[in-house]
């Protein structure tokens, strides 16, 4: 009788420490920019500061500008060697090498199956995840041959944010979140408890809600709230284990590990 009290309560006490996650404080680093997309493995920062995309090192920082194409909305460089910048008021992205040299343009008005886009996000190959605002439907789009790998059905509800890596695409509306794969194929539907932005490091995602943050393991259904200080979340993602927040001045790192 005596085991099995110790039994319950150890099985309590793993279910009750995983309720939340405590990341461990690695270091701060100052930035002041619009924008901070992301920070890679070898600590290079990518940002966005007045409507300039930048990549920059210890050693220098290179720049990419495009001013007739309005507003940059969104940058992604989770292929460096084929960047996304997506210009939303033009309807157009741009890729480019880890040079930041142009080496594609999409220009979704003039290409004969027009496309009224609102979120991108990187694919596999020569792909980009794109969300048509017109058909609801979000499209593995492959710019070489302008045409689209795979539709997936129409959602009904306000888009929020879209994430990709290789293999899975991640749709965030006001109802749910959609998992998919690169086939187009549904993963997995969750409900959407208030959460308004995502991020994805080896198919864990993060989740944002109001100002905190929520991990969401692999296969889990349910997200898990994340111990964070009384710190504004501007922007934030996760490298490997490593989680960054930015709150407009300064870079905050820690450690985060999950079972």
């Amino acid at each position: 009788m005596q085991h099995l009290v110790y039994f319950f309560l150890f099985l309590s006490s793993s279910i009750f420490s995983q309720e939340i996650i405590e990341p461990v404080f690695i270091k701060k680093s100052s930035l002041q920019v619009e924008t901070l997309v992301a920070v890679d493995n070898f600590n290079t920062q990518y940002y966005i500061n007045n409507n300039i995309f930048n990549k920059a090192n210890t050693n220098k920082t290179i720049t990419y500008n495009n001013l007739q194409l309005g507003n940059l909305e969104s940058a992604n460089p989770f292929n460096p060697l084929k960047i996304n910048l997506f210009y939303k008021d033009f309807n157009t992205v741009i890729i480019l090498d880890n040079r930041l040299a142009e080496i594609f343009k999409i220009d979704f008005n003039t290409i004969s199956d027009y496309k009224n886009v609102s979120h991108i996000s990187t694919g596999y190959d020569n792909t980009i995840w794109i969300f048509n605002q017109d058909t609801q439907q979000l499209e593995l789009y492959d710019y070489k041959t302008n045409s689209s790998r795979t539709q997936t059905l129409p959602v009904q509800t306000e888009v929020l944010d879209l994430k990709s890596n290789y293999n899975t695409c991640w749709l965030l509306t006001k109802k749910y979140l959609y998992v998919y794969n690169y086939f187009g194929s549904l993963l997995k539907k969750m409900e959407n408890d208030g959460y308004t932005d995502l991020s994805q490091s080896n198919n864990n995602v993060i989740l944002k809600k109001d100002n905190s943050l929520f991990y969401l393991k692999r296969n889990a259904e349910k997200p898990i709230p994340i111990s964070t200080p009384n710190l504004l979340i501007k922007q934030f993602f996760v490298i490997n284990e490593t989680l960054y927040i930015y709150d407009n001045e300064t870079i905050y790192e820690y450690k985060i590990k999950t079972i």
